[in-house]
């Protein structure tokens, strides 16, 4: 049980200190994306990720991997509805 206390502890100290964080650590990029390390580093020698190298190290800003995890948003029913009739009363054909 004091364990599994220290555990969530850590977790949260590390989240914490994520969000306060503009320039992000390889690891900390794996927490902030969710991503394996093995598909991040995939990722990042493909060039599918915006990263930087320093050396051996991969650094990643914060806004740029945010932004990129928001690239392929998937419309929503209802925008796709509004689209529609925008696209429709525009391009009426008499």
């Amino acid at each position: 049980m004091e364990e599994k206390i220290l555990a969530e502890l850590q977790s949260l100290k590390q989240l914490t200190l994520l969000a306060a964080k503009s320039v992000l650590t390889f690891e900390d990029a794996v927490t902030l994306t969710g991503l394996s390390r093995s598909s991040l580093y995939k990722k990042t020698s493909r060039k599918e990720v915006p990263h930087y190298r320093q050396g051996k190290l991969l650094y990643f800003d914060k806004k740029e991997l945010e932004a990129w995890m928001r690239e392929n948003k998937v419309a929503t029913v209802s925008e796709i509805q509004s689209e529609a009739l925008s696209y429709c009363a525009t391009n009426q054909n008499y």
